[in-house]
This record gives structure tokens, C-alpha cells and sequence, in this order.
């Protein structure tokens, strides 16, 4: 999804893009990464294992394309004299905090997912010093799976649906990501981590209850219920809020509020 609307949304304004997916690329390969790099100014690194319950068994493969690919997209950076854009995650976090995390909060990953993007972003700043660790979460967009997608269908599949009410944070479309990103770097923000997700707050369940009202149907079909009543083999964060201090430091705006936001994105993403 990201990778899609960064690459649109930089070839929209001129720039000349690179995008390589999993086919051109192994990421895991020093000497391609170096190819692929030579000549570039900025690296967006959009490529990641997301799969966040399978990493509880495969913390390995999750590891290489978390961690080890950025650090070798990140020396490749420093080499080239490029900027390096690295994407990480709500799940560096522990998630049982009660007020937005703060860039410079500890990290305290509870899943092999959270600790490998976690070992990702140590690897950018060990590696190269011109760099911007973007985190995001609760991502949806128009070109892949996503939240929004799966709900449309079983609204239109089912009478009721029963979401998860406990668990809070910020859905974020791909495409505003994709412009905060381009502006960060427009802006010559200064080297650090940064948050990129919508601004407020809601629950699967209040997302869901929006979701339903876009597509003109009563959101009393939605129930809340308890993430514990899923049994998942990867924790989630309870609490996925991230502040966005840093953001306004550097004079970047943060993105929108997020309900305000999905109803600029649910015409594309639903289509």
C-alpha cells in the first residue's frame, strides 16, 4: 500500500523514482542493495515483514527483512550520500501507556514483529547519520489489504459485526503517509524519528462504526467486544497513540484528524 503511494505521488510532482519490489530486488543482498543505490538521493525503505503473528514463529525471516535490510539499504545511503527514510512502527512500544508516546519514549517491544522493526531502527542510525525513522500504524489504503477493505466486506456479507473496543489508536491512510514523508523531506527536517499517523483517537470498534456509516449502513450493526476474546498468537498494543512533537519542531504539519481524514480516503480506498 505505502510503497504504491509514495511512488505515485513523487512521479505526480516530476521527481524521478527507482522502485524496485520483491521481483527486481533482494533486499537481503548486499551487493544489489549497493546496485540499487549508487545513484540515488533519497531511499524510501517501504519494504517490511508485516505478517505480525507469523514472525512469533519465524523471528528469523522476520529479522532479515526487518533489521538487516535496513541496515544495508542505510550503508548503502551513507555511501551514496543519500538520505535515508526508514519506516517503523507503533509495536516498538509496549502499548499499555495512557497519553501519546513520545518519539523519545522507551521502547519496549512485546512481539517478534515490534522486536524487529525495534532492531531496524538501530540499524538505520548506527549506519547512517542522514536519516528520518518514520512510525506509523493502523495503515490502510487503496492498493492491498486492509482494515477498512475486510469490514466493507463482512458489512455486506453479514447483518452484525463484533469489533474489538479496547484496543486504541490512530488509522492512517497510506496516502497522507506517503505526503508526510515527501514533506519531511522537502523540509530538510533534521535527522531523527518522527510519528506518522493521523491525529486523535479511536478504537477498531469506533473506526468500524465509521467504516459502516460510509457505506450508508446503521453503525448499530457494530458490537463491541474485547481483544482478548481473539486469541492471537502475537500481543497487540493495547495503546497505539503517537505523539507528534517532533513533527512540529521541525515545522512539519502533522497529519489531519483521523475521521476527517477517512472521509477524504474512503472513496478511493472502498472503490
Amino acid at each position: 500500500m505505502l510503497g504504491t503511494d509514495v511512488c505515485d505521488l513523487l512521479r505526480s510532482r516530476g521527481a524521478h523514482v527507482v522502485a524496485a519490489d520483491r521481483e527486481e530486488l533482494d533486499v537481503t543482498d548486499p551487493a544489489q542493495v549497493a546496485e540499487q543505490v549508487r545513484d540515488v538521493d533519497v531511499v524510501v525503505n517501504c519494504a517490511a515483514w508485516t505478517a505480525v503473528d507469523d514472525a512469533e514463529e519465524k523471528e528469523a525471516a522476520a529479522f532479515a527483512l526487518n533489521a538487516v535490510a535496513p541496515q544495508l539499504l542505510a550503508r548503502a545511503a551513507r555511501l551514496a550520500g543519500a538520505r535515508m527514510v526508514q519506516i517503523s512502527t507503533d509495536y516498538v512500544f509496549a502499548g499499555d501507556a495512557t497519553r501519546p508516546y513520545a518519539e523519545s519514549a522507551a521502547i519496549a517491544p512485546r512481539s517478534a514483529y515490534g522486536r524487529t522493526k525495534a532492531a531496524g531502527e538501530w540499524a538505520v542510525r548506527a549506519e547512517c547519520p542522514d536519516h528520518l525513522i518514520v512510525r506509523t500504524a493502523w495503515l490502510y489504503g487503496a492498493h492491498g489489504k486492509c482494515f477498512p477493505k475486510t469490514m466493507a466486506r463482512l458489512a455486506a456479507e453479514r447483518d452484525a459485526l463484533t469489533v474489538v473496543a479496547d484496543e486504541v489508536g490512530q488509522p492512517t491512510w497510506t496516502a497522507d503517509l506517503a505526503d508526510l514523508l515527501v514533506r519531511l523531506v522537502e523540509a530538510d527536517a533534521p535527522s531523527g524519528t518522527y510519528h506518522g499517523t493521523s491525529s486523535g483517537e479511536t478504537s477498531w470498534f469506533g473506526f468500524t462504526e465509521e467504516i459502516v456509516r460510509t457505506l450508508g449502513k446503521d453503525p448499530a450493526m457494530v458490537s463491541p467486544t474485547t481483544a482478548a476474546d481473539f486469541k492471537r498468537p502475537a500481543p497487540r498494543p493495547s495503546y497505539s497513540v503517537l505523539g507528534h512533537e517532533a513533527l512540529l519542531l521541525a515545522g512539519v504539519e502533522p497529519i489531519g484528524h483521523w475521521a476527517e481524514r477517512w472521509t477524504v480516503a474512503a472513496p478511493e480506498v472502498l472503490a
